[in-house]
Order: C-alpha cells, then sequence, then structure tokens
C-alpha cells in the first residue's frame, strides 16, 4: 500500500501540539501539524523526518541496544538498522558482512577468518564485545538479535529495517517477515501507526518483502543515481527512495516526488547539509546524529 504521507508526516503531526515554533528573532516556522495542509512534497522545512542511522551511531556504538536506546531517549522518529542471518539461522542486527570492524572477533577465536556473520551461531556471536571499538564505555555490549532491537525501541521510535545480504541469505525476507509477525502485536501496532519500513539496494529483496507484506511501505536505497527508467518502474510498488547524499540534487528530488514517493537521502551528519537538503525539499534525513538534525529542521525556514 502507498503509505507516503503515513510514514513521511503523519508520525510527527500526531506527537506534535503546538501550532508554530518559536525561533530567534521572533519569527515561527510551521510545525508539522500546520504543514498537513499543504501537499505532502509541495513543503520545504519543518515536515522531514529524522532516521537515526545504525541507532544514535554517533553517540553509541552502532546497532547496538546502546545506539537504540540513546535514539529513543533523543526522540528519533524513526531508527534505521541492518539485519542478517547467522549460521543456525538467526536474525541479528549488523551491518558488515564480517564481523570483525565492530567486535572482538578476531581476539575471541583468532582461527575463524575470514569472520563471516553466516559462518557463526548465534551462540558465538553473543561472546563478543561490540561495543569497546567505539568508547570504553561500552565495553560489554552485543551484538542484538532483530527481536531485541526492535524491543528496545519500546514502540517509541519507528524502525527502517534494512535487508543486507540477501545473496548470502536465501530466504532471509521470510524469515524477517515471521520474525515480525512472532513479536506479539507488533505489526498491527506498526501498521496503524505508520512505524515500520523496510529497505535494501537489493531489488529483488524489496519486492519480496512487497509481496510478502503489501500493506508495510518499502524503498530502494541507491549508491549512485538512479536512472529515470529505473525509477519510473520503481514507483509502480515502491514508497521511498533512498539515495546517497553525494548526488541527491533538486532534480532528483522534484522527479521521485513526481513519480509519488518519497526521498530520504543517506548518511548526512553536517548540518549544512542537513540544511541544504532541507531546503531541497526532502522528506527525510538519514543521519547518525538525529536530535541535530531535528533542531535544524526546527529553525530552518
Amino acid at each position: 500500500m502507498r503509505n507516503i504521507v503515513r510514514v513521511g508526516i503523519a508520525v510527527l503531526a500526531a506527537a506534535v501540539s503546538a501550532v508554530v515554533v518559536a525561533v530567534p528573532g521572533g519569527a515561527t516556522v510551521p510545525t508539522a501539524e500546520t504543514a498537513m495542509a499543504a501537499p505532502a512534497h509541495s513543503r520545504k522545512g519543518p515536515a522531514v523526518v529524522d532516521y537515526a542511522h545504525r541507532g544514535a551511531s554517533g553517540s553509541a556504538p552502532e546497532n547496538t541496544i546502546a545506539a537504540a536506546r540513546f535514539a529513543v531517549t533523543q526522540g528519533a522518529t524513526f531508527v534505521e538498522t541492518d539485519v542478517r542471518r547467522t549460521a543456525d539461522g538467526e536474525l541479528v542486527v549488523m551491518h558488515d558482512d564480517k564481523l570483525s570492524r565492530t567486535t572482538n572477533v578476531e581476539e575471541v577465536f583468532p582461527d575463524r577468518a575470514p569472520y563471516w556473520v553466516h559462518d557463526f551461531t548465534l551462540a558465538e556471536i553473543r561472546q563478543l564485545d561490540a561495543g569497546s571499538w567505539f568508547a570504553p564505555e561500552f565495553t560489554g555490549e552485543r551484538v542484538p538479535t532483530l527481536r531485541e532491537f526492535v524491543d528496545a525501541l519500546k514502540r517509541r521510535s519507528g524502525l527502517l529495517l534494512e535487508i543486507k545480504g540477501s545473496l548470502l541469505y536465501p530466504g532471509i525476507e521470510a524469515d524477517i517477515v515471521a520474525e515480525l509477525k512472532s513479536i506479539p502485536g507488533y505489526l498491527p501496532w506498526a501498521l496503524a501507526t505508520g512505524k515500520l519500513v523496510i529497505q535494501s539496494f537489493w531489488v529483488p529483496a524489496v519486492r519480496d518483502i512487497h509481496t510478502l507484506l503489501p500493506d508495510v511501505p518499502v524503498g530502494l536505497l541507491f549508491e549512485t543515481r538512479p536512472t529515470d527508467d529505473v525509477l519510473v518502474e520503481a514507483s509502480r510498488w515502491a514508497d521511498q527512495i533512498n539515495p546517497g547524499n553525494a548526488f541527491t540534487d533538486q532534480a532528483l528530488v522534484d522527479r521521485v516526488h513526481e513519480l509519488g514517493m518519497s526521498i530520504n537521502p543517506y548518511v548526512v551528519n553536517n548540518g549544512r547539509d542537513m540544511r541544504r537538503f532541507v531546503n531541497l525539499g526532502v522528506d527525510g534525513i538519514i543521519t547518525d546524529y538525529p536530535a541535530v538534525m531535528r533542531d535544524i529542521v526546527r529553525i530552518t525556514r
């Protein structure tokens, strides 16, 4: 089901009670609530959704429970995370296809190189420290399962779920759907509130999700600029286009909107760039610093 407004704007509007927000100098800017009067893609400024990239990963080790909780504490509208599958079929939250960058796997299992996620069981992965690489105070953070990560959001922040490595994990799309369905009440809540989006760089994976969960919004990630033919094809079934920030410009934003989809560039951590994308009229921004992004949205325009 096409769900752009519900995902991109209504979530914010439901949480906003004031009509305007004061800014320095006595001026005011409209909140998401007052912006609802305008068409979804004609606004520039306040109605821009913040997506906490791998949790609040600028403040805590990425894709850990600490990062998820930090994002929730900051009031992140959505939390983005990545899912892979272990050797024994469990779904874990991990960006890389190998465990070595963000855990101490080389110390714990020195003879198990090259440390692919899919070569380790969940019990083995649970032995790893996924926090000390970031800062000493996060020593002992573990690699969470998908269910543990969802639970950490406490149904306060939405979930932008990225499917990783579909070719490495055949059938992972169905596994993700089964896991989300197994969490009591989660899918009905997520659909009612518009707080679940599933995305991937791999088009077949997103299509599979769209078939299995047609009411859940889906997004396509791009690391290079998509052609117009690709965008037109995507517009027949996808809800979001989420491109790299380096090639996101006014022409791309306008074209995605013309085709009835929303656009949310990644990963935008510089305040100047955040302002630029807000003024381009993007629907959301994927960032390691969700609180900073929301502050910039409030004072932009």
